[in-house]
């Protein structure tokens, strides 16, 4: 494969990378000091993507978004990587899971996403319920020709900011009588998921201040909560009971997108270590004549260059429509893993200084550690990459 960039996607790179260290980077401090974006710098921000014709990059050209391939995607997220994820998210790439909307649904939810009106917020996981999203209690029941929703979701990155939730919601259980097996307290029926577009002022839906994190101060999460909140069944996204395929249809591009991000995120703090390596002297030399320092060095950019290669090469498939399921696995697990090592190595090539808020690499280090879990934990990636290694082979 050749990963050579062609003239336009050397353009996106260069486009992004001078936006994000012109427009993004002076505010990284303020936003680490205080733990938020001030809605006009936010709105800002988003206007100014507006501006420069990238806004939804993500989305197909004919309803109003970028229409980028996914290689050419991926070197986008890889440049939005490198800043604070509380404004790299004003950057706006709305779910791709709107795609499935109807015709009525375009209209209220896909295309104002699409052209910056309306922000979107996806809610899967709950308090019982994360890897497992056949276990969530979060539960509706129909009433005419509506669905009445009880319970809780956690962890909803940057709901704070949206307009509208696109939630996962239980609707009932597979089988219409319990097995033998599920009658004598084995393992439970398999929940049916639907999806739901719900918004914000909704009676009886409430969204609360989530929980304080160590990771991307500023990039706030959030609680949901459910209370006999009446949703139409015009609001259901895609079809009923089908939730659970359409987030496997659309939901493999957010796992591509937090590898690329730790790939960008791992190469400013390699370019730091490096430059620090080659400026700061110990004994009479720059440090980074040191093989104690020169090998750190040596394994940090051989496992960027390996995160990026595995990365790319996964959106190469699914560009070529080829299955990529494990490809995308593979890169995420590597590349939230690399990235963990490399800021920690990077942090101990500055020694005490890189504990210190003067330099951004602390945050990139308790930054690093969320990758890990969100999007399919690391051993979640694992259970992909075992299972699509040994189906072939029937076991």
């Amino acid at each position: 494969m050749d990963f050579a960039l062609t003239t336009e996607q050397q353009m996106v790179v260069d486009t992004v990378r001078d936006f994000v260290e012109r427009e993004l980077y002076p505010h990284e401090a303020e936003v680490e000091r205080t733990g938020r974006v001030p809605p006009e710098l936010g709105g800002t921000i988003k206007r100014k993507v507006i501006e420069i014709g990238f806004y939804a990059p993500n989305l197909p050209v004919e309803v109003g978004g970028g229409g980028l391939d996914h290689v050419t995607l991926t070197l986008l997220e890889r440049e939005l990587g490198r800043p604070s994820m509380a404004l790299s998210v004003f950057w706006g790439r709305p779910s791709g899971i709107l795609m499935g909307c109807d015709a009525e649904q375009r209209e209220r939810y896909l295309l104002p996403a699409a052209r910056g009106e309306r922000f979107d917020a996806l809610a899967m996981s709950e308090p019982g319920a994360g890897s497992d999203l056949r276990g969530m209690q979060c539960f509706a029941r129909p009433d005419g020709d509506d669905w009445i929703v009880n319970g809780s979701k956690h962890f909803i990155s940057h709901v704070d900011v949206a307009d509208f939730v696109i939630v996962f919601i239980a609707t009932g259980e597979e089988g219409a009588e319990p097995s033998a097996g599920e009658r004598a307290g084995a393992t439970p029926r398999r929940k049916r998921i639907t999806c739901f577009l719900v918004d914000r002022g909704t009676p009886g839906f409430e969204i609360r201040r989530g929980y304080d994190s160590v990771s991307h101060r500023g990039y706030h999460n959030g609680i949901l909560t459910f209370d006999d909140c009446r949703v139409p069944s015009g609001q259901i996204l895609g079809e009923p009971h089908r939730g659970f395929e359409l987030a496997n249809e659309w939901l493999y591009g957010s796992r591509l997108t937090v590898a690329a991000m730790c790939v960008g995120r791992a190469r400013r703090a390699f370019d730091l270590a490096l430059d620090y390596a080659a400026a700061r002297k110990q004994f009479g030399q720059p440090i980074g004549k040191f093989q104690g320092v020169s090998f750190k060095l040596a394994d940090m950019i051989t496992e960027i260059d390996a995160a990026d290669w595995l990365t790319l090469a996964a959106a190469s498939r699914l560009d070529r429509g080829l299955p990529a399921n494990r490809e995308i696995a593979s890169a995420k697990l590597y590349a939230s893993e690399m990235l963990a090592r490399v800021t920690d190595e990077a942090v101990q090539i500055h020694g005490g200084m890189g504990l210190m808020g003067d330099l951004p690499l602390e945050r990139f280090w308790r930054d690093a550690r969320v990758e890990r879990i969100w999007d399919g934990t690391s051993e979640i990636q694992r259970h992909i990459i075992g299972r699509d290694l040994l189906r072939p082979l029937g076991a």
